[in-house]
């Protein structure tokens, strides 16, 4: 079978899935919402990350969504039955990435350009020019599609939506809210802490806000890579 049913079909299994498309949504709402509310109580210091404040949360919906996309695929015998349709095991896995990265870039995308026009109508002459802040609504968006498809390898690896959630939200919760805005150390090259680098003003750390993003596609690269060895070595 050539990639495109296969995309196809993966693409369907999204779609018809309730908790997938409510964790798309939660994606755009928890990231406008908690970004109006920051941005309406924000100082001057960094006004571009007081407008996408809320990626902080949102980034815990995509998290949600690629996971859930592919656990799915490890109850019931579901990757079974996917497997007898589509033996190749490395093209299925790219065809389900894929299915995951369309919708999840442009949410992200959408959130973003939102989050921008709320957040600056929220800090009015503070606000971030147009030029910054479409930067920041496009890494808004690529942050979000590489941090589902992060957890979609980490989910092919573990094999259990409630095991790759356990690790990944404790974790970003961890780097996103006690290790805060310190920058200059390792914890800059971790991958939500880097892909956020596009969403600041400015910045002390080694990283600009692309080669924060770059940084970011790695470790998804990696969690990709992974997850694709793991599914050719065991059993469906």
């Amino acid at each position: 079978m050539s990639f495109a049913p296969v995309l196809r079909a993966e693409w369907i299994k999204i779609r018809s899935l309730r908790s997938l498309l409510g964790a798309l949504a939660a994606v755009f709402v928890s990231t406008t919402a908690f970004s109006a509310l920051a941005a309406a109580d924000a100082d001057d210091s960094d006004p571009l990350y007081s407008v996408f404040f809320g990626i902080a949360f949102g980034q815990v919906a995509a998290i949600a969504f690629g996971t859930a996309a592919v656990a799915s695929e490890f109850r019931g015998g579901a990757l079974r039955l996917t497997l007898s349709a589509v033996p190749d095991r490395d093209r299925w896995f790219a065809a389900k990435a894929t299915a995951i990265a369309l919708p999840a870039l442009a949410v992200g995308l959408l959130t973003g350009l939102v989050t921008l026009l709320v957040g600056r109508a929220a800090l009015g002459a503070s606000a971030p020019g147009w030029a910054e802040g479409l930067r920041g609504a496009l890494g808004c968006g690529l942050h979000l599609t590489l941090m589902a498809l992060f957890a979609a390898g980490v989910a092919a690896v573990l094999r259990s939506a409630v095991a790759t959630l356990s690790v990944l939200v404790p974790f970003l919760l961890v780097v996103s809210f006690v290790i805060g805005d310190l920058s200059g150390s390792v914890a800059d090259f971790l991958p939500d802490r880097a892909g956020q680098v596009a969403l600041h003003s400015s910045w002390d750390g080694a990283l600009g806000p692309f080669g924060g993003l770059a940084v970011t596609a790695l470790w998804t690269a990696a969690a990709l890579l992974a997850g694709a060895w793991s599914l050719r070595l065991r059993d469906a």
